[in-house]
This record gives structure tokens, sequence and C-alpha cells, in this order.
């Protein structure tokens, strides 16, 4: 289609003209029903997170969220996208290897020593697929609805996992009973009464 075709034509409309766009220059008289989603471009790269330089292995920390809210924890290792593999461990205040995001929790001063810790372990754990290999598809269905009255399944923890509970609380906790009042105070809770301050505290 040429430039001259897609000029404007001017016609005559009673005493006055009226310039009438080419077809090709109108607007469509019919839209899609539904909006064509469009890729949103993305302004900010991808950049690894940057720890803290309080969370050092081996550190103790009060967790903020999550179903262990209030439980001092012990930090093993650092994960990609700010994300910590800690214990707590298990036979001292019932908390598992777990992964929890840095943001929501709080460093102190105290430190355990990782001594012993095999990381062999520590690589098989902080594999991707290591908490969720054992999480079960939801029934659906027919299945799910002679299932409502009756009472949960229990949860079967993959033996695999509680042998490495069991390889890593065993030498953290060699080295827990090497110092006093430290098995105490990882089993205790953290919580905070009316009357405290804590910006004013220090871990």
């Amino acid at each position: 289609m040429s430039a001259k075709q897609e000029q404007p034509v001017t016609k005559s409309f009673g005493k006055g003209e009226r310039s009438i766009p080419h077809h090709s220059q109108k607007a469509n008289k019919y839209y899609p029903a539904e909006d064509e989603s469009a890729p949103k471009k993305a302004r900010k790269s991808l950049r690894p997170a940057k720890p803290r330089p309080s969370l050092q292995p081996g550190s103790v920390l009060i967790l903020l969220a999550g179903r262990f809210r209030g439980k001092r924890v012990i930090l093993l290792k650092h994960l990609p996208q700010g994300v910590l593999l800690v214990t707590g461990p298990f036979k001292v205040n019932g908390v598992p290897l777990r992964r929890v995001n840095a943001r929501y929790v709080i460093a102190t001063s105290t430190v355990v020593d990782l001594k012993g810790v095999d990381d062999k372990v520590l690589e098989k754990v902080s594999e991707d697929g290591y908490f969720t290999k054992d999480k079960k598809s939801k029934k659906t269905g027919e299945e799910a609805f002679f299932k409502q009255g009756e009472k949960p399944e229990k949860k079967e923890i993959a033996s695999s996992r509680v042998e490495d509970q069991k390889s890593v609380d065993k030498a953290l906790l060699a080295n827990i009973k090497k110092e006093p009042m430290l098995l105490p105070y990882l089993s205790s809770s953290f919580s905070l009464r009316k009357a405290d301050r804590p910006h004013m505290m220090v871990f």
C-alpha cells in the first residue's frame, strides 16, 4: 500500500468539509476478550545474597517467624538466595534440620564449635530436593471425599533424614556439653514482656 493511499480523504458534508482517515488508520471495531499478557521486563539483575557479618557458621540464632519462632538454633551453613541451614539440635529443643530465611533471625554473640560435624552430611542436606522429596501428592476426587471424617495420616520421616539428624546432633551435643549453661540456654525460648525494650537489648 502506497503512502498516497494512506492519506486521509477530504469529503464535503453540507456546508463544511470533513477529513476521513484511511481504513488502515481506523481503530479496530473488535477487541480481544482478554488482554494479551506481555512479559514483564526485570530491571534488577539477580545478584547472590550477601550474608550479614554476624551470621557466621556456629552462631546461635533466634527464630522470629514460623513454627519454631522464639527457639534458639545453631547456624550450620549458608545456602543460596539468603537461606540458612539450622538445627536445634533436635534433642535439645525439638528443632530439626531445616531451612530459614536470613531476614527472620536475630544473631546472638554466642558461638558453638562445629567440630566433628560431617561435611558430607551438610552437603547432602543442602541439596535442593532434600526437604521436598518426601512430600505426598494431595488426594482429590472420591478418595478425598471419603477421607474427610478420618484422622489425618501421621507423616513418616525418611530413615535417611533421621540418620542425618542423629549424626549432626551427636557432634553438636559433644561440643555443647563442654560449655557451662549452654545446654539450658539453647533449650529455653526467647520472648518479650511488656516492659522489655528490644532496641536496647544486646544479644
